[in-house]
Parts: structure tokens; C-alpha cells; sequence
């Protein structure tokens, strides 16, 4: 049985599924286990939350939201004994998808009290943590799309990727990969450490999440007429076998290329100029799974 337990709420997850967070928990998580709420209430400050849980003496952190706040947790709780828990409100849900967490809410309670804790690798994006995946091209672009809409889920994201792919130009880059350099233009390149982006669409198939290695997918320039077979090999799981895909992988990833362009790691969306540098962190996070 767990020893004690930090809820980490974002109030702004949950809309889609109309519930009230803070009362769903206190109604379906048992009452014999201590537990606390920690509200992050302001986007931008993310500090006071970190503060709260360094100082509670927590032994699971439970993130209660999207990607972005699975983020923000798993970046505390990582290279500390705690585990991180997934109470999952998110539109993707990838690192809980990745490792079997129920998107049913009563079903993801159930695992946090008694599911098993496991370790995963991680990985930094020029020092940001990371822990699904990360991404430079096309996917970082919606990224940053998707985060400034007002509107959420599935069908958005997926609106804006066809308003956006007719107008999008593929760019050149030069990849180092654990010393082994190749220069390519892509469609996108995701560094993977689980295999979907969330949302069981699958970029990296192959990839594990406590191998110590990430993959690197980088998705060529494609004819219109292959985005059906592209988009259904990326479902199937595989999108490995696409002729369009050149799949390396590696433990420290440099990207090089000309100017400022977004870039997103687990669908967090920045702005970066010239390069990125990417490093595993193997074993990194201990994290609550079925």
C-alpha cells in the first residue's frame, strides 16, 4: 500500500469528461490511504507546485492531466525514489497509453493504489526533460498550433494538421547521431522513447521504454498520394516498414539546422534556433503502471 500521496491537479484538465477532479477523487480513491491535493492553478507557475511536492514526503505523485502536466511532474519526480502516478485527462495520453494505464478514471484510481512500480528511461531536449517523445518539423509545428487553440481532443489536432500539411515546406537537417552524421531533409523527426505520440498513433513502434536507447524516426518528404498509407501504417504500428521512414537509434542526438523553428517535447511546444541536443537518461522515472 502506498505511504503517501500527492494529487497534482490541473483544473483545466477534465473538461471533455465534465468532471469535478477534486470530488471524483475523494468519492473513488479509498480513504484508508493518505493522500493530499496540490492545485497548480497558474500555467506559468509551475515553482510553488515543485516546492509542495519536494516538501511532502510523498511516496506517489499523481499527475492529473494532459501531456503537459505528465510532463511537469515526471520532471520532479524523476532521479527521486518517488513514482509518478497518471490520472489521465489529456487528448493524447501517450506515456500513459504507453505503459497500459486505463483512460477509465476509476480503473486509473484502482492502479495507483495498487499497481506496480516500474522504471523508465527519460531523456533531455537541450535540458528539458522528457519522458514520450520529442520532435522537431511538422509535429512540433501542430504542437505549437494545438497549444494556442481554444478548442481541445482529437478532432482539433487533427483539423489543424490538414489546414496545415498543404502549406508546410520540409526542411534540410544535419543529424549526429552517437557520433555517426547524416544530413537529410524531413518531413518531421521524432526522438522516441515510447513509440506513440499518444492517441495509439504509433511513430516509433520499436521503441522501448527501458532500453537505455532512443529511437530516432525521421519521416522523408512524401507525395500526397502516400499520406493514406502513411497514416495507416502510423495506427497499425507500422510505420517502420514505410519506405518513407528512416529509423536510427542512438543514446546523444544532435539536429542541426538553419534558423529558429518549433519544437515540442512530450507536446510541449518551444522555440529553438540552430540546434538540439538530446541525451538519454536511462531508468530515469519510477512510474505506477497495472
Amino acid at each position: 500500500m502506498p505511504q503517501k500521496i500527492a494529487f497534482v491537479i490541473n483544473p483545466n484538465a477534465g473538461v471533455k469528461k465534465k468532471i469535478n477532479i477534486i470530488d471524483f477523487i475523494k468519492t473513488h480513491f479509498p480513504k484508508t490511504i493518505p493522500y493530499d491535493l496540490i492545485v497548480w492553478k497558474n500555467r506559468d507557475d509551475f515553482e510553488s507546485v515543485k516546492n509542495q511536492i519536494l516538501a511532502g514526503d510523498y511516496s506517489i505523485v499523481v499527475a492529473c492531466g494532459g501531456d503537459g502536466t505528465v510532463n511537469s511532474v515526471s520532471s520532479v519526480v524523476a532521479h527521486t525514489p518517488m513514482a509518478l502516478g497518471i490520472f489521465p485527462l489529456g487528448s493524447g495520453n501517450g506515456l500513459a497509453r504507453s505503459n497500459r494505464i486505463p483512460l477509465d478514471l476509476k480503473k486509473a484510481l484502482h492502479v495507483i493504489e495498487k499497481g506496480t512500480i516500474k522504471k523508465i528511461d527519460g531523456a533531455t531536449l537541450n535540458g528539458n526533460p522528457f519522458f514520450c517523445t520529442a520532435g522537431i518539423g511538422f509535429d512540433a509545428l501542430i504542437a505549437n498550433k494545438f497549444a494556442t487553440s481554444t478548442k481541445r481532443g482529437f478532432a482539433t489536432y487533427f483539423k489543424t494538421s490538414v489546414s496545415e500539411f498543404f502549406k508546410y515546406a520540409p526542411s534540410s537537417y544535419k543529424i549526429t547521431i552517437d557520433g555517426r552524421m547524416l544530413e537529410t531533409k524531413a518531413f518531421l523527426i521524432t526522438i522516441a522513447n515510447a513509440g506513440q505520440w499518444g492517441n495509439d498513433v504509433y511513430i516509433a513502434p520499436e521503441a522501448e521504454l527501458h532500453d537505455g536507447i532512443l529511437n530516432v524516426s525521421i519521416l522523408k518528404p512524401f507525395s500526397h498520394l502516400s499520406i493514406a498509407g502513411i497514416g495507416i501504417k502510423l495506427f497499425s504500428k507500422k510505420i517502420h516498414t514505410s519506405v518513407n521512414l528512416l529509423s536510427e537509434k542512438g543514446t546523444d542526438i544532435d539536429i542541426e539546422f538553419e534558423g529558429e523553428m518549433p519544437v515540442h517535447y512530450d507536446g510541449e511546444p518551444i522555440l529553438v534556433k540552430d540546434k538540439l541536443s538530446i541525451k538519454v537518461m536511462p531508468l530515469a522515472l519510477n512510474i505506477v503502471c497495472p
